[in-house]
């Protein structure tokens, strides 16, 4: 009698624990890192872990290591897939002069929050940065070296990092209030009326002398 396992079942084509094929490993990579951001956003950096991430994506937690490391690589990787959109706002200073770069810039970062597809990746990144100093920190390094020294080497003018700074301080700052904290009437405002208001604080900051 043949005790073997019929062809194709059985042990011998298990799967490798927290090894998916490769066909698979895009779309497991992608629900981590949807997880991760379910979790960030509502637990907070500090009370997420890897396992309960790992729980979330429906993986073993061998798989979150495998994909991103340590909880703060997954932060990170989060961050960047959430603010995809958001890093594409230094080539709003590259489609016009630079007199018109606070409209544009305003705009343009406004528009990426006021798309419910984007807004919800990155409110829970944002809620996660302002509450833990280590989520700060990833938060801070990816902004600065995807956006601002970006945007500060395009404006060719002195003091331009600081100026990009500043700038930023003034979007994501009113973003923060509109968006997170959902002060009135700022939260309510048109986002027309809010990107008038702004555009030439942004400019000033980026081109006055």
């Amino acid at each position: 009698m043949n005790d073997r396992p019929p062809a194709g079942t059985g042990s011998g084509t298990a799967r490798r624990r927290g090894r998916p094929p490769r066909a698979e490993a895009a779309d497991t990579r992608d629900r981590i890192l949807t997880a991760a951001r379910d979790e960030f956003s509502e637990r907070g950096y500090e009370k997420t872990s890897v396992r309960g991430i790992a729980k979330s994506a429906g993986v073993d937690s061998a798989l979150v290591h495998h994909y991103f490391g340590t909880k703060e690589q997954v932060f990170e990787a989060a961050i960047t897939q959430s603010f995809g959109p958001a890093l594409q706002a230094p080539k709003a200073i590259e489609e016009g002069p630079l007199d018109g770069v606070g409209e544009r810039l305003a705009r343009f970062f406004f528009g990426v929050w006021e798309n419910p597809a984007t807004r919800a990746p990155l409110l829970a990144i944002v809620r996660s940065a302002v509450t833990n100093e280590t989520a700060a920190a990833v938060f801070r390094r990816i902004i600065a070296a995807q956006v601002l020294r970006r945007i500060a080497v395009q404006l060719e003018l002195p003091d331009a990092e600081l100026r990009a700074e500043l700038a930023a301080a003034q979007l994501v700052g009113t973003a923060i209030l509109r968006y997170v904290i959902k002060i009135e009437p700022l939260a309510s405002a048109d986002p027309e009326q809010v990107i008038a208001r702004l555009a030439p604080v942004v400019q000033g900051h980026l081109t006055d002398p």
